[in-house]
């Protein structure tokens, strides 16, 4: 009995499973469905601003790349323009020498002929029995100072041992022109204050005719650098440097180019 029991439960079990076998080979298959995110308005809005972003990024890397060409090729005009003007420099330059190297020349080359003059001018002259005499006093005209002439004479002279000083008009130190001005200011003669205008400032006189108290000038007449006054005798004063101060020296010592009369 328990053995026939037994056996109507296995049968049981049997036709149950070949019944659930059955029926899973029947059903339909299962199918997953994934579900994508929803694009939100939000997240379109941050697409759209990371867009924006980079092309803004873009924009200034462009913007700077095109900064640093432009600095790099405004330096590089910069340095050629320095270089340019470098040379302009030191050809002006060597044209200011040049120019200067000729004049220093011309006038080298006036004094020599003035000095050449006076030389022969001063020299011994040879009478008809061969004697010599010297002719210096007759080759300059009147060696004795009268009237203002003597006292623009005694002025100069009394003004030798003082102090040569760029500008200076006395009565402690003197410039060329200062010297001369201030000499014929005792005198009542009103001269102009530069030597290239005192060089014109009278009647030119040649250095064969001189007289005492005419004003002698270095260089040409309106453009002369140094004045003096001729005080007789092949004679003349004038403040010629820091070095020597007023001396009163002979016309050898530093031949004229020329001499005006005021007086």
């Amino acid at each position: 009995m328990r053995a026939g029991v037994a056996g109507g439960v296995l049968s049981t079990l049997a036709v149950a499973g070949a019944s659930g076998s059955a029926s899973a080979a029947d059903a339909e298959p299962v199918t997953q469905t994934l579900e994508l995110p929803t694009l939100t308005a939000d997240l379109a809005a941050q697409i759209a601003q990371s867009a924006d972003a980079t092309q803004q990024a873009a924009a200034n890397y462009e913007l700077r790349a095109e900064r640093d060409a432009a600095a790099a090729k405004a330096a590089k005009e910069a340095k050629a323009d320095l270089k340019e003007a470098k040379k302009k420099a030191a050809e002006a330059r060597q044209r200011a020498e040049r120019e200067a190297a000729r004049k220093a020349a011309a006038a080298r080359a006036s004094r020599d002929a003035e000095r050449s003059t006076l030389t022969a001018s001063a020299s011994a002259s040879t009478d008809n029995t061969g004697a010599a005499s010297t002719g210096a006093s007759a080759s300059t005209g009147s060696s004795t100072a009268t009237g203002s002439a003597a006292a623009v004479v005694s002025f100069v002279k009394a003004q030798v041992g003082k102090a040569y000083v760029s500008g200076a008009t006395g009565p402690s130190a003197y410039d060329c022109s200062g010297l001369v001005q201030a000499a014929f200011k005792q005198v009542g003669v009103s001269l102009p204050r530069v030597s290239q205008d005192q060089s014109t400032a009278g009647t030119q006189v040649s250095l064969g005719s001189l007289q005492p108290g005419d004003i002698l000038y270095w260089g040409g007449a309106g453009s002369a650098y140094h004045v003096g006054v001729y005080v007789g005798d092949g004679m003349f004063v004038g403040a010629q440097n820091p070095s020597t101060g007023v001396v009163l020296k002979p016309l050898s010592y530093d031949p004229p180019s020329g001499a005006v009369r005021v007086l």
